[in-house]
């Protein structure tokens, strides 16, 4: 049986409260007293508020990737994008408050476009693109920029995420997904060779 570190146990709790109240709930001093150590024993295992963050981002990315890639890699290109993002539209639900933190909010390490995108610095936007260059070599996909279309499919999902989120739709989770769908095959036809 595996023992948790101190290191992992500060992250359980930190992703607890960033879950259950937001970012802006994540201290050292809140997140030391839930694990059961004291506010500066905190600081041997994280130099900083935003470090103890970017860490439990990271393990997020982490977990968000082996949720994609754990749907299986066959069927059609439309398909497997649509499955991709049914996966981000998926985790959207499932953790709301971590979701709005990893790719919601201003963070000061966060992946932007174009270059931390063109350099494969995106564990999540990764396999969108390799999907798209796949789909683009085998002439299912208009050549394009890559990079571009990949972002594009990407902003459709969190976009429409964002307004459901937001009570712009009357819609129950089941017919909001299904109008997303919808809306991704028009998309995915546009794109269409």
């Amino acid at each position: 049986m595996k023992t948790e570190t101190t290191s992992e146990r500060i992250a359980v709790e930190a992703l607890k409260i960033l879950e259950r109240e937001g970012a802006d709930a994540v201290s050292m001093r809140r997140v030391a007293q839930a694990v059961g150590i004291t506010p500066m024993a905190i600081y041997h295992h994280f130099p900083n508020r935003e470090a103890l963050l970017n860490f439990i981002v990271d393990r997020e990315f982490e977990k968000f990737l082996e949720h994609m890639l754990a749907r299986p890699q066959r069927g059609s290109v439309e398909s497997r994008l649509l499955g991709s993002m049914d996966s981000y539209i998926s985790y959207a639900f499932d953790r709301p408050r971590i979701f709005d933190y990893v790719f919601s909010q201003p963070r000061p390490n966060a992946r932007r476009y174009p270059d931390d995108f063109r350099a494969r610095r995106s564990p999540t936007l990764n396999p969108i693109a390799d999907l798209v260059a796949q789909a683009m070599e085998s002439g299912y996909l208009k050549r394009d920029d890559i990079w571009e279309i990949a972002l594009e499919l990407w902003a459709h999902a969190h976009g429409y995420v964002m307004l459901y989120r937001g009570g712009r739709f009357h819609l129950s989770e089941t017919q909001f997904r299904a109008l997303v769908r919808r809306s991704f095959r028009r998309l995915i036809h546009g794109l269409k060779a």
